[in-house]
Parts: structure tokens; C-alpha cells; sequence
């Protein structure tokens, strides 16, 4: 059977002394991509934290899931960023089979419940704009409930391989490591296939359910409210923009990621360069940047407090509400609902 080009076993014990499947410039061009999203990542999400952590008002049931989401990114960006950063620049894997398998876990626990997070972000909107089990007000239960659910469903899906069924390996160009969606044994493609599944499809599919019951009320309360002067509508093209961006963000980052999995399974023979295999690797860990600007610095509230301490108390947006990403809507009976 033909070997595929993309092999990333090839590189587990690859020594300075052998031959790299880049060259050291193409490693230090990588070491140095992936710096540009690890070191603003970690800033924009530990600010997040800290913030919310040290002001009172941040600290509300609907607030919960964005700090949860930059908890999840600051360690994806910690373990698989830095690391990745690390390796690159030494051009090959130095921590071993143990540290592979370690960080291969660690990365996709806290990628995976991130992603979750905003599937969970998505229903949380839905049910505060959209009310589907009537007037019942979202608490910290609720919130807490959704967290934990995030991390507990993340770690049920990433235990497996620690167990026989699949593994974590290299990837790309050999420098991080991520469940094998490569190997072609019938345990490791039903694993990959059901981690794709349930950790993938499943909450793209509860974001577009959710933002297009959430598009559906917002556009419904425009039309009992187009007497008023067209401010419903206003807001409505406001969240619609954002739901957009939302979606786009999740798919270039995911996407790519999922597919080109998909593709080794359906085809095992298919022939895959290193760096090809690497690109959707860091579009997905590019998410801990894109996370925190979509969900948190473009939300109001959260502007208030985290640009200020970014910037050493300046305040360059006091009056701009352009930019504000929860967007309120007026409903029919005069009253606002946060989205």
C-alpha cells in the first residue's frame, strides 16, 4: 500500500542530526506565525479574566461563558501555542512520546470546550432573546450548569485515547501533537470519526440553530415595531451582522481543520504535504485570538473595563458605540433584551 506523503510517525524521534521535513528557515517562518497569535492571545484572554476577576459588574450569569471561553483559550494558547512556538524554533518534537500524548490532551480539552463554549454562548442568547420556555430568567445555575457541561463534554471525548480507542500523535510538520486522525487502525478511524462528530458537527449545528431562532424573533419584533421609526430594525441588522461574523469566524477556523480530517479517513491513500497538514492546525488555534476580540472587546461591557487596563487606564472609545456587540433590541412592549 502506497504511503501518504503526510506522515507524521516519521518525525516522532526525529534528532537535530536528522532530515526535517522543512527547512530551518520554513521552521522559524512557522515559529514565528504562530507567535503572532500565541503572544496576543494570551494577553487578550488573561485580560479578560483579570478584569472579570477584579470588577464586580463583569461578574453576571451572562458574563459566565465568556470568561469560560478565555479560560479554554489562555491554556490552548499556553500548552499548544507556546510549545508550537518553541518547537518550530528548534525545527522537531523534543519532548517525547510523553509529552506528545500530554500536550495533545491538554490542547484539544481546552480547544474543544472553547469550542463548545460558543455553541453554549449561541444558546444562551437564543433563550434570553427568544424566551422558549417562556418568562423563566436565566441565573448563575444556569450558567454554571452550561460551564461545567462544556468541560465535562470536552473531557469525555478527549479521555479516549488515553484508554486504546485512538491516540495523539504529531501533526503537520512533526513540531505539535492532536488526536491521529492519520492512522488508518478501524479503532482509531471510528474514534476520529465520532470525535469529528460529536465534538464538531454537533456544535456547529447547535450555533446555526440557535443564531437563526435568535435571527428569526429579533426579525419577527422588527415587523411589529417598523411604526417606531426603524430603530428595531436597526438593531436587528446590528445582531445580524454580528451572527455573521460569529459563524465565519468558527468556520475558517474549524472547518478546514475537520475537513482535511474527514478526507485522510475517507481516503487513507491521499497524498498530504507537512505544511499542508499544518495549516489547518493553526487556523484553528488562531481562535483563541479571533474569540476574545468577536465575543468580549466588542461587547460594551466588557470594553469598559478590559481596554483601559490594556492600555494603562486610556480610554480611546468612550463614545463609540459602533462597534458594540450586545446589541439591545426593543420588544413590542417597550422593554430591552440583551443579545
Amino acid at each position: 500500500m502506497q504511503q501518504s506523503v503526510f506522515s507524521p510517525n516519521d518525525f516522532f524521534y526525529l534528532t537535530p542530526q536528522e532530515t526535517p521535513p522543512l527547512s530551518h528557515t520554513g521552521f522559524i517562518i512557522l515559529s514565528i506565525i504562530m507567535a503572532i497569535f500565541t503572544g496576543p492571545a494570551i494577553i487578550l484572554n488573561a485580560t479578560v479574566i483579570i478584569v472579570s476577576l477584579m470588577y464586580k459588574q463583569l461578574r453576571q450569569p451572562l458574563n459566565y461563558a465568556l470568561v469560560n471561553m478565555a479560560v479554554a483559550d489562555l491554556g490552548t494558547a499556553m500548552t499548544g501555542g507556546v510549545l508550537s512556538v518553541v518547537n518550530n524554533a528548534q525545527g522537531y518534537f523534543s519532548l517525547g512520546r510523553t509529552g506528545c500524548v500530554m500536550e495533545g490532551f491538554a490542547v484539544s480539552l481546552c480547544g474543544i470546550t472553547s469550542l463548545c463554549t460558543v455553541a453554549l454562548i449561541a444558546v444562551e442568547r437564543m433563550f434570553v432573546v427568544c424566551k422558549p420556555l417562556g418568562q423563566i430568567t436565566f441565573q448563575k445555575k444556569h450558567a454554571v450548569v452550561g460551564i461545567v457541561f462544556s468541560w465535562l463534554w470536552s473531557l469525555t471525548w478527549n479521555l479516549p485515547p488515553l484508554f486504546g480507542w485512538g491516540r495523539y500523535d504529531l501533526e503537520g510538520v512533526g513540531t505539535s501533537c492532536a488526536p491521529d486522525w492519520h492512522g488508518r487502525e478501524p479503532s482509531n478511524v471510528s474514534y476520529i470519526v465520532a470525535y469529528f462528530s460529536v465534538c464538531f458537527a454537533v456544535p456547529f449545528a447547535i450555533i446555526l440553530v440557535s443564531y437563526t431562532k435568535l435571527m428569526w424573533t429579533l426579525h419577527q419584533v422588527s415587523k411589529m415595531a417598523s411604526m417606531e421609526g426603524g430603530a428595531v430594525a436597526k438593531g436587528e441588522m446590528k445582531v445580524a451582522y454580528m451572527v455573521i461574523l460569529m459563524v465565519l469566524t468558527f468556520l475558517i477556523s474549524w472547518l478546514p481543520y475537520a475537513g482535511l480530517a474527514m478526507l485522510v479517513v475517507y481516503d487513507p491513500d491521499v497524498e498530504i504535504h507537512p505544511l499542508v497538514g499544518t495549516v489547518p492546525v493553526y487556523l484553528a488555534k488562531s481562535s483563541t485570538v479571533y474569540n476574545p476580540i468577536i465575543y468580549i472587546y466588542l461587547n460594551k461591557q466588557f470594553r469598559k473595563y478590559a481596554v483601559p487596563f490594556l492600555l494603562c487606564g486610556k480610554e480611546p472609545w468612550v463614545k463609540d458605540e459602533a462597534s458594540e456587540a450586545a446589541t439591545t433590541v426593543e420588544t413590542a412592549t417597550g422593554k430591552v433584551s440583551p443579545v
